[in-house]
């Protein structure tokens, strides 16, 4: 099946199919083109949409992806952002091995295609040729024929005539000779030109017409087959990506399995527990029993109010109440009973811390002492790692230092070693500064610690670095502190019924001045206050 021998009379429409075909091709290329740019701006969507839900760095979001949960979202996200990233590796490769090579072949293809079809052309213009001058010799060889007839009846007339001189018929029959050659001549021409059209026919039609759609058939189908490879390739590329996307969605599939809310809610405990004791019971104040307030009851050595306080201050659970609970309004008395003003002081209690905030004006206490216990530990344990960390930068730098030092000593070209001295004596303070700021938290968190109930072996292996330092003293130190700032501000309420609020408020702000480290009150103070 050849084109060459079927389609002999076909060149016109040969020539629009193959320019169809070319044009088949170029749609492909821009349909190819199109879904580049869809994979790409898919990718771009999918990138923006996986940072748009990224955590911001520095922030309390940053803190919320401890929980499985939101590591499991921070996986997915990370792994859209991968899955983006094949959709631009599709795009990419089809640009790269469709687009372009196709591209390029079908510039060489229309080339191709105008040199074949000028070569066509060009047999079909020498044919023509040919034709023409056969029909001129055919024209030229019936013209002299019918020239020659002529002249011959003419001759024959002139003959026959017997008023005609001899002179005059033979001329006619030299004439008639004449024409006769002529024809004659014309006969042999037209029968060469015939020949020879004759043969450039047989060759047009069954070797250079075959000959040229043979080829032009050969480019048409190689058209197809490279446009079936491109196909191939079109699929190969999305195939190719196919695993990695597989693992894409594995990873997320894997991260959703990593979800532990067991953990999650371990965390929440971390994050909000407290550290205070749940409250005891409120004890029953009976009204029905007329308030008899005496010197003798209100009198700091009466033992009855001995009792009670020490009542008060061997359960501090017991008259707490929860921070969220609202207390009961009770009726108005001219003065309180004393009971009041214990379980008021015991409500109130952590609103002591808040003097610090006060006098530093609102600012974040240095030693946290404005978070609830289990908190405010959890902060100083943050800040002396942070602090350890440091530490730990500033002794390889000094170590980097005296390396480098060494190093100018032993090849003084390299440097002056007396340069590095002014930087290791810097460092030395940064180190001693760091360390000394290191133990005053390590104080705190050990006071801290020293306060809270017994936790939990995990908790304390978390704080096990500072549960082998010997802390005794320093919490002995601290219950003190807290004992004496306690009494100090019953004291001042108890003054508060008698002198007025300035001298309970000059009171309170001197216990606050022992809390914040001031001169520890002697073991007799001490002992007087805890036992009142």
């Amino acid at each position: 099946m050849s084109w060459g021998t079927e389609l002999w009379d076909q060149f016109d429409n040969l020539e629009k199919h193959t320019q169809w075909g070319i044009d088949i091709l170029e749609k492909y290329i821009k349909f190819v083109k199109e879904r580049t740019e869809i994979e790409l701006s898919y990718a771009k969507q999918l990138r923006n949409l996986s940072k748009k839900y990224q955590p911001k760095k520095n922030s309390k979001e940053e803190e919320e992806y401890r929980y499985t949960a939101c590591k499991a979202f921070l996986s997915t996200l990370n792994e859209t952002n991968d899955y983006a990233g094949q959709h631009e590796v599709i795009s990419e490769n089809m640009t790269s091995q469709i687009t372009v090579e196709l591209a390029r072949y079908v510039q060489e293809l229309k080339q191709e295609r105008k040199s074949h079809f000028h070569e066509g052309r060009k047999a079909q213009q020498h044919i023509e040729t040919c034709w023409k001058q056969l029909e001129s010799s055919k024209r030229r060889f019936e013209r002299d024929c019918k020239e020659a007839d002529r002249a011959q009846q003419y001759f024959e007339k002139m003959d026959a005539d017997i008023n005609v001189t001899k002179a005059d018929v033979e001329k006619a029959r030299q004439q008639a000779q004449i024409r006769h050659q002529m024809a004659e001549d014309s006969k042999a021409d037209y029968s060469s030109i015939l020949q020879k059209f004759n043969h450039e026919q047989r060759e047009y039609y069954h070797s250079h017409i075959p000959t040229i759609f043979q080829k032009i058939q050969e480019m048409e189908e190689r058209r197809i087959v490279r446009m079936g490879e491109s196909m191939k390739t079109y699929a190969e590329v999305d195939r190719q990506v196919v695993p990695i996307i597989g693992k894409c969605l594995d990873g997320i599939a894997k991260a959703a399995e990593s979800i532990d809310q067991k953990n999650d809610s371990q965390l929440v405990i971390e994050s909000y527990k407290s550290g205070f004791e749940p409250p005891g019971d409120i004890e029953f104040e009976d009204y029905t029993q007329p308030m008899k307030r005496t010197v003798s009851d209100n009198s700091l050595s009466n033992s009855r109010g001995e009792g009670k306080a020490e009542l008060k201050f061997g359960g501090k659970s017991k008259g707490k109440l929860w921070p969220f609970i609202k207390k009961n309004k009770s009726p108005k008395q001219q003065k309180e009973p004393l009971s009041h003003r214990f379980n008021e002081f015991m409500t109130s209690k952590p609103k002591i811390h808040c003097f610090r905030s006060l006098k530093r004006g609102g600012a974040t206490p240095e030693d946290f002492s404005n978070l609830p216990p289990e908190q405010r530990r959890k902060k100083l344990q943050q800040k002396v790692d942070e602090l350890n960390k440091d530490i730990q930068k500033e002794m390889d730098q000094r170590d980097a230092i005296t390396k480098m030092k060494d190093v100018y000593l032993k090849n003084p070209q390299m440097g002056d070693p007396a340069s590095l001295d002014h930087k290791l004596t810097e460092v030395s303070q940064n180190i001693e500064k760091l360390r000394l700021e290191a133990q005053k938290f390590e104080a705190w968190l050990a006071e801290v610690e020293g306060r809270l109930p017994a936790r939990s072996e995990q908790a304390r292996r978390q704080s096990g670095m500072y549960d082998g330092q010997t802390a005794p003293p320093v919490n002995n130190c601290a219950q003190d502190r807290e004992r004496y700032s306690i009494c100090t501000a019953l004291l001042s309420v108890f003054i508060s019924q008698f002198w007025g609020l300035e001298t309970s408020t000059r009171h309170l702000l001197d216990s606050q001045r022992v809390c914040d480290g001031g001169p520890v009150v002697p073991p007799r103070v001490q002992v007087s206050a805890w036992m009142f």
